[in-house]
């Protein structure tokens, strides 16, 4: 059993290595998601659409939000275990949340790369990893199995 723990620990360094050099391959490091982590949501609080539906469920709590979206970030980033929460629990039942808001969202963080001036590569990097995340919580928010049963279609 001590062999097979050791092998899984070997497996899972390795794994935060391989992702560490594929960011810095990148132009990211930890710096970087500090900087993209404060420009997107400060970006966030401006926002006519979401800044509302953020401070709702944040007010008073930006900073703990920062830290838990830099430790997000970093643990997708570099595959360190950095990040324990469940987001799609901490987006449910937030007041004013639509499937809509989820595309101004994307568009925003897009920005916000171009502008921070990630690499080309680290801009397709975050990009995909933000729709995949995006795609996960709308169909976790809002999809209906019901419409997908084709006898319920007019």
């Amino acid at each position: 059993m001590q062999d097979d723990l050791i092998g899984r620990a070997a497996h899972r360094a390795e794994i935060t290595a391989r992702a560490e050099a594929q960011m810095a391959e990148m132009g990211v490091d930890r710096a970087f998601i500090d900087r993209l982590v404060e420009t997107f949501y400060g970006r966030i609080q401006d926002h006519p659409s979401l800044g509302p539906v953020f401070d709702t469920r944040l007010s008073g709590r930006w900073p703990e939000h920062l830290a838990k979206m830099k430790a997000f970030w970093t643990s997708v980033a570099f595959k360190n275990g950095a990040y324990g929460g469940k987001p799609v629990q901490a987006h449910q039942g937030v007041a004013g949340i639509t499937e809509g808001l989820f595309a101004e969202w994307l568009a925003l963080f897009s920005q916000t790369l171009v502008d921070i001036e990630a690499t080309v590569e680290a801009h397709a990097w975050f990009m995909a990893t933000a729709e995949r995340i995006a795609r996960s919580l709308v169909t976790a928010l809002f999809y209906n199995p019901a419409l997908d049963d084709p006898t319920q279609r007019i």
